[in-house]
């Protein structure tokens, strides 16, 4: 049992280190954020996102598997956006159907999500920027 618990504090540590970098790019995200809007930049750049992720596909050595890798990614990133500028994302259809999962995938869970009744509702709500 020994063994396992020293594996498990190396762990911990891990945790902590990996808490403390996700904080530190947190800092400077919000530098960005600040740029950006000095700028008058958009916040949102799927591009940046698309380049962050094939960049540490390329970088990953293993054995953490790229697919997890890049759900964790989407969902620092959309954190990170949130930061930045809350991110309200409209969509076609109660919670848990498909466009809400569909748009749970695409933006991660820092969004606010809007469910509307028609695709008319959606547009109108992406317009007015509910």
């Amino acid at each position: 049992m020994s063994e396992l618990n020293e594996l498990r504090k190396k762990i911990d540590a891990l945790d902590l280190k990996i808490l403390d970098l996700l904080n530190k790019r947190t800092k400077v995200v919000l530098e960005v954020g600040k740029t950006k809007e000095d700028k008058h930049i958009k916040v949102h750049s799927p591009e940046r996102e698309r380049a962050v992720f094939e960049r540490l596909k390329k970088k990953n050595p293993g054995p953490f598997p790229n697919e997890p890798l890049k759900l964790i990614y989407e969902e620092i990133m959309s954190a990170s956006l949130s930061l930045q500028q809350p991110l309200k994302v409209a969509y076609l259809g109660p919670s848990a159907t498909f466009t809400h999962l569909a748009s749970r995938r695409q933006f991660g869970s820092s969004a606010e999500y809007i469910p509307e009744s028609t695709i008319k509702e959606v547009f109108e709500a992406v317009y007015r920027d509910t």
